[in-house]
């Protein structure tokens, strides 16, 4: 929004005289950045059915004091300039020039000793990079400065101080009107969004849902400073600014998405259903009048991200990853992955810029991995240093400088934890095997402070361990999160290093290297039952859909069907059986498409277990899971009979013209990720190979399987 201009004066005879009071244009129209008529309510206004509010002038703030680095980094700039075009000059001391390469490129120890520091590479895994190499050139800066280098003596305005970048935007915004509709559609009538809202209770409702179950796994808002603007926004709905309104709505979205449908006729009297699809067709619509398809507004990108997750469970992941690509576009637009635009806000924006960004790279990166999209995946090709481990309580919007790190937990914790993996495994060179192999040139000796350059994943786990998950209790609900999703990720993380090792090795993996691997296929079941049982993270579960562990049910499978009776096969049917008990064995997934792909790779590894008992006259017990699933194939196998029954007794009486011929005959595939990588069917984790040869012609089909998610996602 644009910045009210104040009333000026020119000489001491112009102050004399009485100001004259200047008419402002109207809020909206300064918002759409078009012209306002100055009447009120303004023609505008009229046509679109809004309220139309004259805009005050405000006082000019008072520019806020460059801090010392921020200083020297300019300094350091125009010395490189007046360098490069051969202009004497004296330069910094060196103790001075010391400290600016200390600023720029300090390895992590040293901002471990000071918490205070602006460098947040408080895991150490985040190689620094000076501003300048991670900024990349402007152009409109470089022409400028080249301008003022060579006319040092001009006077007045120059061309570059009446075309600029920010004119050029003014411009376009005044050109391209209405453009915002093109994912969401044209509304051909205004909609009144202030009779959307529900109720003030409700409303406070939903906000204590999204403070317990959705705020503290994203932190992509500020609770301290957004809880009192909802309670003044709640007093007149229908004056709610854009941004905020669209933030509200994707609130309430995401906080009844939270809830299971009982939880939601309990607590509201209405069906879960009915309130999703009333505040995502509600939030659409503010977001369509925050435009922002073109938007700079982190409260508008962040609730353009709730959205996205809202509709995620129901949605193709091809889908969803698309308008996840639109979200990503626009982060890359607005400069939130660049570190040194980031540090360029003050620490409040800085730190939240941050979380936003790595909350939309994280689910981005996931839903990629669902679509089949490589080129979404975690990656070194930006440098947005991960959150800091601290509480709201610690971030003001007024404050000048970075709090202090916590040194155990925060109400951060899930997501610091998260974001340190995550850093971690774009920068591992087993990990860009996978995805992006000439990414591995960039990082190459980069990894270096607490990890060091030969770092492994054992002194990785070790140092998330020591740092972050020994202060966790496991009677806090987010601590417990905290520890079972990290544990998850660590293993998943090992298992894709195993694969990487032994992945171009002609010879298999040693029995006692297959049962490393299928402890961490085991941790991953394990952990994953735990969070999908307790009742602490009840309310929690719902990010959980997003992370079926799919891979570590093939895994520990495919090695039971190679090893029946290998020494964690009695503790791997039993883990099994578990997780499958939570997972797929519930009403909304137990007719799914899903339950029949568990049947086709269950039943063979147990087969095979029986073959080999009945060789050597032993007598093993059936599984929970086994159980189950050939009770489902006896109960399928009846009603497809009395259907076949039906359908015959029909056709006699049918037109062989009237025969339904358009029938779906793809297969597709789905990709499970593993710490960002992908499972296809049949290939093993990327050990195609290698599980070819080891498993023979009588392998577990998993080529030949139906691979199509359907109905409501339970994973």
């Amino acid at each position: 929004m644009s910045q009210p201009q104040s009333i000026t004066s020119g000489s001491p005879s112009t102050r004399a005289r009485p100001q004259r009071v200047r008419v402002l244009a109207c809020v909206l129209c300064q918002q759409r950045k078009v012209k306002c008529d100055r009447k009120f309510p303004c023609a505008n206004c009229l046509r679109f059915g809004k309220e139309c509010t004259p805009a005050t002038v405000t006082p000019r703030r008072r520019s806020r004091r460059f801090p010392e680095r921020d200083l020297l980094d300019r300094i350091r700039k125009y010395e490189t300039l007046l360098r490069k075009n051969h202009v004497e000059f004296e330069s910094l001391k060196s103790a001075a020039a010391a400290e600016t390469t200390s600023l720029d490129s300090a390895p992590v120890e040293s901002a471990e000793s000071d918490d205070n520091s602006d460098n947040e590479d408080e895991h150490g895994g985040i190689p620094t990079t000076p501003k300048e190499a991670s900024e990349g050139k402007n152009l409109w800066h470089v022409l400028r400065e080249q301008w003022k280098l060579q006319s040092s003596d001009h006077n007045g305005e120059t061309i570059h101080d009446a075309v600029n970048q920010a004119g050029i935007r003014r411009a376009m915004d005044q050109v391209y009107v209405n453009n915002d509709h093109l994912l969401f559609g044209l509304r051909h009538t205004p909609v009144e969004l202030s009779t959307l809202h529900p109720n003030p209770v409700q409303i406070f409702q939903l906000w204590q849902v999204y403070l317990n179950n959705v705020d503290p796994l994203l932190k992509v808002t500020h609770t301290p400073t957004l809880q009192g603007r909802i309670i003044e926004a709640t007093s007149d709905l229908v004056n709610v600014t854009p941004d905020l309104e669209a933030l509200m709505f994707s609130i309430y979205a995401i906080s009844v998405m939270s809830l299971t449908t009982e939880e939601c006729q309990a607590s509201f009297n209405s069906s879960r259903d009915e309130m999703l699809s009333k505040y995502q067709f509600a939030c659409q619509q503010a977001l369509l009048n925050s435009e922002y398809l073109r938007t700079n507004d982190r409260e508008c990108l962040a609730a353009f991200y709730l959205f996205l997750l809202s509709i995620g469970p129901n949605t193709d992941p091809r889908s969803l990853s698309s308008m996840f690509g639109v979200a990503m576009r626009i982060a890359n637009r607005m400069g939130i992955h660049n570190n040194s635009t980031v540090v360029d806000s003050p620490p409040f924006e800085a730190e939240m810029h941050r979380r936003l960004w790595w909350a939309l790279k994280l689910i981005d990166s996931r839903i990629g991995e669902l679509s089949e999209s490589k080129t979404v995946a975690l990656d070194p090709t930006w440098d947005c240093k991960v959150p800091l481990n601290v509480n709201d309580a610690d971030l003001r919007p007024e404050m000048k400088d970075i709090p202090s790190v916590q040194s155990q937990t925060s109400d951060a914790i899930f997501v610091v934890v998260r974001c340190v993996l995550g850093d971690f495994i774009r920068h591992a060179e087993f990990h860009l095997d996978f995805t992006n192999p000439p990414l591995k040139s960039i990082v190459k000796g980069a990894q270096r402070g607490l990890v060091p350059e030969n770092w492994s994943m054992v002194a990785v786990e070790k140092l998330i361990e020591d740092r972050y998950l020994k202060s966790c209790n496991a009677d806090n609900p987010l601590h417990l999160m905290t520890l079972c999703m990290a544990r998850i990720q660590l293993a998943k993380s090992h298992l894709l290093e195993h694969y990487w090792r032994y992945s171009d090795s002609p010879e298999a993996p040693t029995d006692a290297q297959r049962d490393i691997m299928m402890r961490h296929a085991l941790t991953v079941l394990e952990c994953d039952s735990k969070v999908m049982s307790s009742s602490l993270t009840k309310g929690y579960r719902w990010i959980l859909r997003f992370y079926f562990p799919f891979p570590a049910y093939v895994h520990i499978l495919q090695d039971l069907h190679k090893r029946p009776f290998c020494n964690q096969a009695e503790k791997a049917w039993q883990v099994l059986s578990n997780n499958f008990q939570v997972r797929v064995n519930v009403p909304e997934a137990r007719d799914g498409p899903f339950f029949d792909i568990f049947s086709k790779i269950v039943l063979p590894a147990w087969k095979q277990r029986e073959s080999s008992s009945n060789s050597k006259n032993r007598e093993t017990a059936i599984p929970d899971i086994v159980s189950i699933i050939r009770e489902r194939e006896i109960q399928k196998s009846a009603a497809a009979q009395t259907a076949t029954a039906e359908q015959l007794d029909n056709i006699s009486g049918m037109n062989l013209d009237e025969f339904p011929m358009a029938i779906p005959m793809g297969l597709g595939s789905i990709p499970c990720g593993l710490g960002g990588q992908y499972f296809h069917p049949g290939a093993g984790f990327g050990m195609q190979s290698q599980y070819e040869l080891d498993s023979g012609a009588s392998a577990i089909p998993l080529a030949g399987l139906d691979w199509t998610f359907g109905g409501p996602a339970a994973w």
